[in-house]
C-alpha cells in the first residue's frame, strides 16, 4: 500500500524520531510509506494534488490538528496518532478543539501511546469510542558510535576533566511546554557545592523568543550549560556517557528521550506529569519529581548509587 504520512519534522525533534521509527515499522511489514512534513502545505487542497500525483492508497497523521486537519475531506482514508501537544496544548484552544473533534470524527482510526492518553482523548471527545487504539512506541537498535567524550565537555564548555564528573542531560526542544528553567536554579545550587555536578540542556532553539530566555538564564547559573540540536547518533552517545537523562516538561506525550535513556539502561529522573508516569515506573524503571528540590535530592540519590 502507498501511503502518506504527515507530521512536523524540525530536525532532531522528538516528533521528527518518532515519526521516522513509524514510517521504518511501516516499510518493513512491507508498505511504501512517504514521509512529508505538515508545515510544507498551506492547505487541504494543496495536500489534495499531492495525494493525487503520487496516487496515495491511505494517509496517516502524528499529531490531530497539526497533521490530522491537513486529512479532512480527502479522498482517501486515514488515521491518526495522538501526540502530547494535541491532547495537552491544542485542546485548550476552541478553534484548535473544534477542528480536532472533526478530524477525529472522519479518521478511521486513532493510535495512543499510553492509556492515560486514551483515557484524556476520549473525556474531551466521546463519539471517538471504538477507534482509538494503544500502541506503544518502541525504539529503533541503537547503533554503536564512537564518540569523544571531552570533545563534547570542550564543546559545552565545561573545562574540567571528564574523571569524577557528573553530567545531568535534558534533552528538548526550546519552547516552553517543555520548561528547561524547572530544575536551573537547583542544579546551579548544587554547582556551587559540588563543581563537579553539571546539567546540560540539548535541543534545538523552537520558540525565538524564549530560547533567548533560556539563553540570558543558563549565563547566570553556574554549573548549567545549553548547547544547540546535534545529530541523533551523537545525542544517543552522550546519553551514554551522561550521569541521567532528566525530563522536566511541563506535559508530554510519550518522550523519545526517556524511552532511549532506558533502552541504553541509563537512569531517569522525570518530572511527574501523566505522559512520564505512563512510561516511567517510580523506583523501578526511574524517578519521578514534582518539585525542583525533590528532583535534585532524587539526581543526588543517584549519584550516591541509590543509598
Amino acid at each position: 500500500m502507498r501511503i502518506l504520512f504527515l507530521a512536523v519534522l524540525r530536525a532532531h525533534t522528538g516528533n521528527a524520531v518518532t515519526a521516522a521509527r513509524i514510517r521504518d515499522h511501516l516499510e518493513a511489514v512491507g508498505h511504501t510509506c512517504n514521509l512529508k512534513d505538515a508545515l510544507d502545505f498551506e492547505s487541504s487542497t494543496e495536500l489534495a494534488s499531492l495525494i493525487c500525483a503520487e496516487k496515495f492508497e491511505a494517509a496517516l497523521a502524528l499529531h490531530l490538528y497539526r497533521g490530522g486537519r491537513l486529512l479532512q475531506g480527502q479522498r482517501i482514508p486515514f488515521g491518526i496518532i495522538f501526540g502530547g501537544t494535541d491532547i495537552n496544548e491544542d485542546t485548550k484552544h476552541g478553534e484548535k478543539k473544534q477542528t480536532m473533534g472533526a478530524v477525529l470524527e472522519e479518521a478511521r482510526f486513532a493510535v495512543a501511546f499510553t492509556e492515560s492518553m486514551k483515557e484524556m482523548a476520549l473525556n474531551i471527545w466521546p463519539h471517538a469510542k471504538g477507534k482509538i487504539y494503544i500502541q506503544n512506541q518502541g525504539i529503533s537498535t541503537m547503533p554503536n558510535i564512537t564518540f569523544n567524550w571531552n570533545t563534547f565537555l570542550q564543546s559545552a564548555e565545561i573545562n574540567q576533566s571528564a574523571d569524577n564528573l557528573h553530567i545531568f542531560i535534558l534533552i528538548c526542544g526550546l519552547r516552553r511546554v517543555k520548561d528547561p528553567l524547572y530544575l536551573v536554579d537547583v542544579f546551579s545550587e548544587w554547582h556551587q557545592e559540588e563543581p563537579n555536578v553539571y546539567m546540560v540542556i540539548v535541543g534545538p532553539e523552537v520558540d525565538p523568543v524564549f530560547t533567548s530566555e533560556v539563553k540570558n538564564r543558563v549565563k547566570r547559573a553556574a554549573g548549567v550549560q545549553l548547547m544547540g540540536e546535534m545529530p541523533r547518533e551523537d545525542l544517543h552517545a552522550i546519553v551514554k556517557n551522561c550521569f541521567a537523562v532528566v525530563n522536566s516538561s511541563v506535559s508530554e506525550g510519550m518522550s523519545a528521550a526517556i524511552l532511549e535513556a532506558m533502552d541504553l539502561e541509563v537512569p531517569v529522573l522525570a518530572r511527574n506529569i501523566p505522559g512520564n508516569a505512563a512510561i516511567v515506573k517510580h523506583e523501578e524503571t526511574g524517578l519521578l519529581f514534582s518539585h525542583p528540590q525533590v528532583g535534585t535530592f532524587f539526581a543526588l540519590w543517584i549519584l550516591r548509587g541509590g543509598n
